[in-house]
């Protein structure tokens, strides 16, 4: 149903940076990333933008920002739970804070097993792994 989303970024090159650590144990890596120019964005020429999917796929954007946006959250497929632990583990390394130790989360459905934390930009981001039921 989605083709992709993006986020807003006041630090842009400290949240690139906390997405390449921490989507790592995802298997997801940066696919793109360019600046603006004003021809295309009158409003903040020079504007950086990447984005980050797996096998050459552009899933999730991070997009510079001047001002703060309302925090989201978004939730990444893992492939088991130990890809959880280990997106918490890195993205806590990168400099996220905890919103969520990884754990079962059987009040979603039964075999879910996620882990949540805050990026550095107050987004809540999740990592899951959608166990046997």
């Amino acid at each position: 149903m989605i083709d992709h989303l993006s986020t807003y970024a006041t630090h842009y090159e400290i949240t690139k940076s906390f997405y390449e650590q921490a989507f790592q144990p995802l298997g997801y890596s940066l696919t793109t990333e360019f600046t603006t120019t004003e021809e295309d964005d009158e409003e903040f020429p020079g504007r950086r933008i990447c984005s980050f999917g797996k096998e050459g796929t552009t899933t999730f954007w991070v997009i510079e920002t001047k001002q703060r946006a309302t925090p989201r959250h978004v939730a990444f497929t893992a492939h088991s739970e130990q890809a959880v632990d280990a997106f918490y583990q890195t993205a806590l390394k990168a400099g996220a804070r905890d919103n969520g130790t990884p754990g079962l989360r059987p009040h979603y459905h039964p075999g879910y097993y996620g882990a949540f934390v805050f990026d550095p930009d107050g987004n809540d981001i999740e990592a899951v792994f959608h166990g046997p039921s």
